[in-house]
């Protein structure tokens, strides 16, 4: 692939993810009138096109400043900031290296197909119980409650946390099927 073409593919991908995360991290699990937070999958489909580890820290940045921004001048609340906070950190990255993973043994062949959904399931469940044990140990909210129960609380929001993630990186794969399939074709071929 011409390098010109490969490097617009890239900062187009690039841009296209810093959006989506604009779009839709203000509120976490959605509801009728916002799209859930497609940080954990932006940050998969990152590892899996982008690969860079700058591009990594941008997108970190990116999450804290709309952080940031939802809780100084969006009215959401800031209880869970705290010092746990900096644990999001090794939770995006879990995605992140499941994208980067993921990557080097792509194809468009279906027997890719168990490795990317055992990347994807792997890297949610490690970024949710990085973020959920940070938040319980570091957040000083839970200081009589004992692991089990709070772990019993806790699973009720897996679902969600993980069915959103999924169903936007399954929507990213049909789009890159679509797009390896629907786009152009090399002469003589």
């Amino acid at each position: 692939m011409n390098q010109t073409i490969a490097r617009s593919r890239h900062t187009t991908i690039a841009l296209l993810l810093a959006l989506l995360m604009v779009a839709t991290r203000f509120h976490h699990f959605g509801s009728a009138t916002h799209l859930p937070d497609a940080s954990l999958a932006v940050f998969f489909l990152g590892g899996f096109y982008l690969r860079r580890s700058a591009l990594f820290g941008l997108y970190l940045a990116e999450a804290a400043l709309i952080d940031f921004l939802a809780i100084t001048l969006g009215g959401v609340s800031d209880w869970c900031v705290t010092p746990a906070y900096a644990f999001l950190i090794p939770t995006y990255a879990s995605l992140w290296l499941g994208g980067v993973w993921y990557a080097s043994r792509h194809r468009m062949e279906w027997r890719t197909l168990a490795p990317f959904f055992g990347a994807v399931l792997l890297g949610v469940l490690v970024a949710f119980l990085i973020a959920n044990a940070s938040f319980y140990l570091l957040s000083g909210y839970f200081p009589e409650m004992s692991w089990t129960e709070y772990a019993s609380r806790v699973a009720a929001y897996f679902p969600p946390y993980a069915s959103a993630a999924v169903a936007y990186i399954a929507l990213a794969a049909v789009l890159h099927v679509f797009v390896t399939y629907a786009g152009p074709r090399p002469q003589g071929t």
